[in-house]
């Protein structure tokens, strides 16, 4: 596809004095808890695989943070009128990022290996680059495009150092990519929304209609509460409270302050980071290569998030 003009001007331009006052470095803290707390969700969503399955874990997570984010949001920056406009949008988002996404990617990874899932989710930041570009007016440019080359380049090393052939079925790489798809299209219809409601507002409100849209499993989920044991409860908890109400609000928060594109990109950084916590809390040792792929996705992240040079012309001689 094309790329869109330099000189052109968004369509959703960011919202008036979006960065003012910011320190540069907020933005860049946000995406940091963000990419932690995502990363360590799929520490706790595999520690919990033998307690929860996909439905009843998604539906007690987006309780846990509707209800934080509820209190937090209406405390601090009290009740949001979205127009009828942003609440289509709302809904769509609820019902695709934090409804489909978490049961889909939930029973996707009951059915692939861990390697594969990481490979195919992270189909979704080239998706929110393509998207960007054409219905956000965001520059695809030639450093996007190697940096999320080498990015996916490095996740696919990782998903190759930890696949398992026998670990993979048609069904559950189709929940996966799913997951990567309704993903990017939420990101999309989420960037708009940004120049007018608070972060915050805009992740409550969301979460909530994935909650509503959850409550099918509820009956499933009180069985399952019933014999879990006591720290499975709170793993859940945590994954309402951090990876949830936390995460997708500092996310929220960065997209206000960076391009859908550039931000997404950053995603490539949650499966090195799962390394790591994998080996720290769970004793898992990775693959030599899986090192490697960790690297070369930073490095996949820092070329994408570099800005092309602008050529200044000197004026033309009277």
């Amino acid at each position: 596809m094309t790329t869109t003009r330099a000189e052109s001007t968004p369509v959703f331009p960011p919202a008036p004095d979006a960065d003012a006052g910011t320190p540069r470095w907020l933005p860049l803290v946000a995406v940091a808890v963000t990419l932690v707390f995502w990363a360590s969700a799929f520490v706790a969503i595999r520690h919990l695989g033998a307690d929860f399955s996909a439905g009843p874990l998604s539906l007690g997570r987006l309780l846990v943070g509707a209800l934080c984010l509820g209190v937090v949001a209406t405390a601090t920056r009290g009740v949001p009128r979205p127009t009828r406009r942003e609440w289509v949008s709302l809904v769509a988002i609820g019902v695709l990022w934090f409804g489909i996404y978490n049961v889909a990617l939930n029973e996707g990874e009951q059915r692939v290996d861990a390697g594969t899932a990481a490979m195919l989710i992270q189909l979704s930041p080239v998706l929110v680059a393509l998207l960007a570009a054409v219905f956000l007016d965001e520059r695809f440019t030639a450093y996007l495009g190697i940096g999320l080359a080498l990015a996916f380049g490095g996740v696919a090393l990782i998903g190759l150092s930890t696949s398992q052939s026998q670990g993979r079925d048609l069904l559950g790489v189709f929940l996966v990519l799913l997951a990567a798809v309704v993903y990017a299209v939420s990101l999309i219809l989420q960037k708009p929304l940004m120049k007018r409601l608070a972060a915050v507002h805009v992740t409550w409100l969301a979460c909530t209609v994935g909650a509503i849209v959850c409550l099918p499993f509820l009956p499933t989920l009180v069985e399952e509460l019933r014999v879990a044991p006591t720290s499975s409860v709170l793993w859940v908890v945590y994954l309402g409270i951090f990876p949830t109400a936390i995460a997708f609000t500092t996310y929220a928060y960065a997209l206000t302050h960076m391009s859908a594109g550039s931000l997404s990109v950053t995603t490539y950084l949650v499966p090195p980071i799962t390394i790591l916590l994998g080996w720290a809390l769970l004793g898992e040792t990775p693959a030599v290569a899986a090192y490697a792929g960790g690297v070369l996705a930073l490095i996949g992240v820092a070329v994408a998030r570099r800005k092309p040079r602008r050529v200044e012309h000197p004026p033309a001689p009277a």
